[in-house]
């Protein structure tokens, strides 16, 4: 993990302009940065965090997250000509985006994956899943071949909200390469 202990000196060297921090800005950054994980047990969440999210799951269900209707007004991209599109949704859950997407009469075929099988399980539960439009599957998009499942180059997106936040940095080039193998050229990725 990185050493935040000199975090200040860092952000005005590598910045034109810095914001000069107060004193209690500086000592309000130090305390945030003492509670800091340490290593072995941020290896521990990160080893067992399938178990984490199958839990979180088991005890949630559909309950936690609000379906996200401001989905079409923050990526446009959804919206436009009336051709099918071919979307993966990465980090899927329940289905809080694909389905009002396809309320609002998205024309698309949906690939689903999420990490958590509970969570695949509770989407296909949804009166309005239906196999003919959502392919959804379990899937660690850091381990798993995602090829073995979606043909290279056949999807239009491929979104990920609030996905990229709970995976290592170290991982993030990874993700990127296969999620670009995935899409057609002009394909896009919509991420938060």
């Amino acid at each position: 993990m990185d050493d935040y202990s000199n975090i200040n000196n860092r952000y005005q060297e590598e910045t034109i302009n810095p914001v000069k921090l107060s004193e209690q800005d500086q000592a309000t950054l130090d305390k945030q940065n003492s509670r800091i994980v340490s290593l072995f047990k941020a290896q521990e969440i990160e080893k067992n965090s399938k178990k984490h999210w199958d839990i979180f799951y088991k005890n949630n269900g559909n309950r936690f997250f609000k379906d996200r209707h401001w989905t079409t007004r923050e990526f446009s991209e959804l919206l436009g000509d009336d051709q099918q599109k071919k979307i993966l949704e990465i980090g899927c859950g329940v289905g809080n985006l694909i389905y009002p997407l396809l309320a609002e009469g998205l024309n698309a075929m949906f690939y689903a994956c999420d990490f958590s099988p509970r969570a695949i399980e509770c989407l296909k539960s949804n009166p309005s899943y239906n196999p003919l439009v959502i392919n959804a599957f379990t899937c660690d998009i850091i381990t798993d071949e995602l090829i073995t499942k979606i043909p290279e180059n056949s999807l239009d997106m491929v979104t990920a909200i609030f996905v990229l936040s709970a995976i290592h940095p170290d991982n993030h080039q990874l993700v990127v390469s296969n999620i670009y193998k995935l899409l057609k050229c002009g394909g896009l990725l919509l991420f938060r």
